[in-house]
């Protein structure tokens, strides 16, 4: 099934490269900052046909179909084209998420970088890899070492003041933090210990739930604000090397101890 999921997951690549170099995009508006490109559907359709060619009796949640569960002990998260407005405006960092669960336990994860050609994995209990590769977590133990990912909710807008606090209280603290727009990128990149760690609010499930099992699988942890095990389903996510961990949750807290105060 890995070998199907890596197969699966490269093709879809090149239909996204073909798209990245095309000369126009059609794109829609699914919200004020939010879009979508006819290379999500295209690829999303691609993976959809596949997955079912393999395993027809299989449920799958993706990005932008509606989905009908059959409410099989499988499921397949998918995200056809994480960071779309990246890939909207040729800037190189999106990608493509697979993640598997049986019984609701997470089993194998895939993510893409297709500009890159890298392509991280992970089995549960068997570790997490880069391009076939095994990979593990940073050793960094101080924040003011740490490299920081985040990312901005569609709300932002909204409630752009609220999240600039957050982004403003580990741009004081740590040594750096970026804003690349894509979560998948950032969980990998953390679980390769190219970043520290990586927080944000109002993912969806396809957003993370590949990513986070190889950060887990890397060594790493993977906690909600709260600091309890984080599920793809929830509102906010903290991903780390897990020595940084505590130090990331006591800073968002203080964040929105005083938003309460």
């Amino acid at each position: 099934m890995l070998e199907t999921i890596k197969k699966i997951i490269k093709q879809a690549g090149k239909i996204a490269i073909a798209g990245y170099h095309a000369s126009s995009k059609v794109i829609h508006h699914k919200g004020a900052t939010d879009i979508v490109t006819q290379t999500d559907l295209k690829i999303e359709d691609f993976i959809r046909s596949q997955i079912l060619q393999y395993y027809p009796d299989h449920d799958l949640l993706m990005e932008e179909t509606d989905n009908e569960l059959k409410k099989s002990n499988h499921l397949w998260i998918i995200d056809p084209l994480d960071g779309t407005t990246n890939f909207a405006h040729k800037f190189p960092f999106f990608a493509i998420s697979i993640a598997y669960e049986e019984n609701q336990i997470r089993q194998l994860a895939a993510v893409y970088i297709p500009f890159f050609q890298e392509l991280f994995w992970a089995e549960k209990d068997m570790g997490a890899y880069l391009n076939g590769r095994k990979i593990q977590v940073s050793e960094t133990a101080e924040i003011s070492q740490s490299l920081i990912a985040t990312g901005f909710p569609y709300d932002r807008w909204q409630k752009g003041d609220y999240y600039l606090q957050e982004f403003a209280a580990f741009m004081k603290r740590a040594q750096g933090i970026r804003r690349a727009g894509a979560a998948a990128i950032d969980l990998c990149y953390t679980a390769c210990g190219r970043l520290d760690g990586f927080f944000e609010r109002k993912l969806k499930p396809w957003d993370t739930a590949a990513g986070s099992l190889i950060v887990r699988e890397a060594g790493g942890k993977v906690t909600n604000y709260s600091g309890d095990l984080q599920h793809y389903t929830e509102d906010t996510i903290i991903a780390s090397n897990g020595i940084i961990h505590q130090n990331m949750l006591d800073i968002l807290s203080q964040v929105n101890q005083g938003e309460k105060n």
